[in-house]
C-alpha cells in the first residue's frame, strides 16, 4: 500500500467527495472503480481486506467530507448547537433550533449503533465488486420507488400554517437552501424541519443504516425516507446533509488512530492530497445539490445507478 500513487489518491478523493453527497453511494464507487480499472488500482485499493491500509486512507477522506459540510452549513450548525446547549441548560425544548438539534441527535442514534455493530461485517463480506454492482442497481430501484411513492410536498411554515406534510405546495425558493442564503432563510428552512415528528427523524436515521451496504447511498435512502414522510426534495436534502455531518465525522474520527498506526505508514502525503480533493469536491457537490433539489428529482441519479450498476456487473462477469 505504500505504493499508493498521488493520482490514485486524488482521483479517489475527488470521487469520494462527490459520491458521498450525490445519491449514488461513495462506498460502492470506492469498491467498483479499482476493480473496473484493474491492475495496480485493484491491488492498492481493496476495501474488503480486514486490515487494508486503504481503509486508513478512506478515514481521511471521510473527515474531509464532513469538514466540507461543516464549512458549508457553519451558520446553521452554530444555531443548532447553541439550541442544544440552551436546551440542556434550561432542561426544556421550546425553540425550533432546540427541537431540530434533538431531532438530529435522535436520527444519529440508529445509524451510529448499526455502524458500530455491523460495519466491519458488511464491509468484509459484501465490500467486493459484484455485490457492490448489484446493490448499486438496487439503489436505483430505491430512488425510483422513493419518487413514485413520495407524499405531497408540505406547505412552508408561516404564522397560522399547518405543520409540514399536511398539504401540497411547491418546493421552497432558491434562497432556502443555498449556502450563501441569508441566515433568515436558513432559519426558516430549519423551522419547517423542526416541526417534523420525532418518529420521522428516527426513521430517516434508521434508513441511513442501509448505506453500510456498498452501493446503497446514504443521502439517497435518507432522502427517500424523507420524501415518503412528507418532506419536499429540498427539505429532505437539507435534513440528509445535516444528519450526515456528525455521522460521517464520527465514523472518520473514531478511526483516525489508523492513520498514525501501521496501516497509515508511508501514505501521509497521499492521504493529505486525497483529503484536499475530497474536501473541495464535497464543497462543490453540496453547493450544487442544495440548488438542484429545489426543483428537480432523484430520477437522473436512479438512471445513473442502474446503468453503472448493470454495466459494471456485466463487465466484471464477462471480461
Amino acid at each position: 500500500m505504500s505504493g499508493l500513487s498521488y493520482l490514485e489518491a486524488i482521483v479517489v478523493g475527488a470521487l469520494q467527495g462527490v459520491s458521498e453527497l450525490f445519491p449514488i453511494s461513495s462506498l460502492g464507487h470506492s469498491v467498483l472503480l479499482p476493480a473496473l480499472i484493474g491492475g495496480r488500482w485493484a491491488r492498492d485499493l481493496n476495501v474488503s481486506a480486514p486490515e487494508s491500509p486503504y481503509l486508513a486512507f478512506i478515514v481521511g477522506l471521510h473527515v474531509a467530507t464532513a469538514l466540507a459540510l461543516l464549512v458549508f452549513f457553519w451558520r446553521d450548525w452554530v444555531r443548532i448547537l447553541t439550541g442544544l446547549f440552551t436546551s440542556l441548560r434550561d432542561r426544556r425544548v421550546r425553540t425550533p433550533d432546540q427541537r431540530l438539534g434533538w431531532l438530529l441527535v435522535l436520527g444519529t442514534i440508529p445509524v451510529g449503533l448499526t455502524g458500530l455493530l455491523l460495519e466491519h461485517l458488511f464491509r468484509t463480506t459484501l465490500g467486493r465488486p459484484l455485490p457492490a454492482a448489484a446493490f448499486l442497481m438496487l439503489n436505483a430501484l430505491v430512488l425510483t420507488a422513493g419518487e413514485r411513492l413520495r407524499r405531497p410536498a408540505p406547505v412552508p411554515a408561516m404564522a397560522g400554517a399547518e405543520p409540514p406534510g399536511t398539504e401540497a405546495d411547491p418546493e421552497p425558493s432558491s434562497a432556502t437552501l443555498s449556502g450563501e442564503a441569508s441566515e433568515e432563510a436558513s432559519a426558516e428552512a430549519d423551522e419547517r424541519l423542526s416541526a417534523m415528528p420525532t418518529r420521522s427523524a428516527f426513521l430517516i436515521g434508521a434508513a441511513q443504516s442501509l448505506a453500510l451496504l456498498p452501493g446503497i447511498s446514504r443521502s439517497g435512502v435518507s432522502m427517500v425516507a424523507g420524501l415518503r414522510l412528507g418532506l419536499s426534495h429540498a427539505e429532505a436534502a437539507r435534513f440528509s446533509f445535516l444528519l450526515a455531518t456528525p455521522v460521517i465525522l464520527a465514523a472518520g474520527v473514531l478511526k483516525v488512530p489508523d492513520l498514525f498506526g501501521p496501516l497509515g505508514a508511508g501514505i501521509g502525503g497521499q492521504v493529505l492530497a486525497g483529503s484536499v480533493a475530497a474536501f473541495l469536491s464535497a464543497l462543490l457537490a453540496v453547493r450544487f445539490l442544495t440548488r438542484y433539489f429545489e426543483a428537480r428529482t432523484l430520477y437522473p441519479f436512479a438512471a445513473y445507478c442502474a446503468i453503472v450498476g448493470a454495466g459494471s456487473f456485466l463487465w466484471l462477469i464477462f471480461r
